[in-house]
């Protein structure tokens, strides 16, 4: 340590070599250190993330109809003009968002019924949990396996226990028709995805402190009151985030599609995610197809920003 005395005869203190006015500095070395920490991850980020979005918006200004095509024109954004012109996109897109918001509204509002109940003060509610997370551990294939038995026209279970009580007279085919079949596609989607929701909000409501429920409740207000007035308000961060998640994965909804129902009837199931595999892989329209693939993630964003900013201003409304 280097010794500064003071003018004046003053005792003399102490100060760190090198100057620097006392801070520390950091050791050198470090940053060269933590970025080569990085580095793997960086490149995985890279190899499986940025370089395919990078490579479909490159592909979406070229025709490229083959994998093994010789020559991929330059069109610019001839592709992307298809996609408004093209009737079966808009179609595709209208089915889209009636299976997105009729899906995570049904999942949100059956989610939060189950969430109430897991939260009340039952017995063996560990056991409810347990078989109410069932249908949401199953792998998605296996859920849309499973649900293209139950409503299958022939032998369904659905068929078999609605005309055993007496609710239909005859066996009928769900999927037979695109109106039923993409309803029985949402019905297959919340059965599997309102789990999920259920906790997620099973989390906010333990969260709410009991002190606050105990004040109301010594005020006179009831359940129905307390809820409206003290639990809703304090679950809307908890529902925002169920609605974001929720919403981005049933836009791009492609697995369910693809086992339950292959986009059929008369392509009355198709999903914007499923419309675009098929036209980049079936038909090999991969210029066409990354156009679309572009789209997707537009939207998504778009959506994303809607629900984040509507999240901000209830957070700002809240301080």
């Amino acid at each position: 340590m280097a010794t500064v005395r003071l003018p004046g005869g003053g005792r003399p203190s102490a100060a760190p070599e090198g100057g620097g006015g006392g801070r520390s500095r950091r050791p050198s070395g470090q940053g060269g250190l933590a970025a080569l920490l990085l580095l793997p991850a960086a490149v995985v980020v890279f190899g499986i993330i940025v370089y395919p979005i990078l490579r479909t918006v490159l592909i979406s200004f070229f025709d490229v109809d083959s994998a093994v095509a010789t020559s991929t024109p330059f069109v610019g954004i001839r592709n992307f003009t298809d996609i408004i012109g093209n009737s079966d996109f808009w179609s595709t897109m209208g089915r889209t968002l009636y299976f997105t918001v009729l899906s995570t509204s049904l999942e949100l509002l059956l989610g939060l019924g189950l969430a109430l109940l897991m939260n009340a003060p039952l017995r063996m509610r560990w056991l409810f949990r347990a078989i109410v997370v069932l249908p949401w551990a199953l792998p998605t294939v296996v859920n849309g396996a499973m649900w293209r038995g139950v409503l299958n026209a022939q032998y369904g279970s659905l068929n078999a226990l609605l005309t055993q009580l007496h609710l239909i007279p005859d066996y009928r085919s769900w999927l037979g028709t695109p109106t039923s079949a993409l309803n029985m596609l949402v019905v297959a989607d919340v059965w599997k995805t309102t789990p999920l929701v259920a906790f997620f909000l099973l989390t906010g409501l333990q969260s709410v402190p009991r002190e606050i429920h105990e004040s109301a409740r010594v005020d006179g207000a009831g359940p129905v009151r307390a809820f409206w007035s003290i639990t809703a308000p304090l679950l809307i961060p908890s529902v925002s985030v169920v609605l974001i998640l929720r919403t981005i994965e049933a836009f791009k909804v492609f697995d369910l599609v693809y086992i339950l129902t292959g986009g059929g009837p008369a392509n009355g199931t198709q999903t914007i995610a499923y419309f675009t595999y098929v036209q980049a892989f079936s038909d090999q329209r991969f210029g066409y197809g990354s156009a679309l693939a572009d789209v997707i993630v537009v939207c998504i964003l778009v959506l994303s920003a809607v629900y984040l900013r509507a999240l901000r201003r209830n957070e700002m409304s809240l301080m």
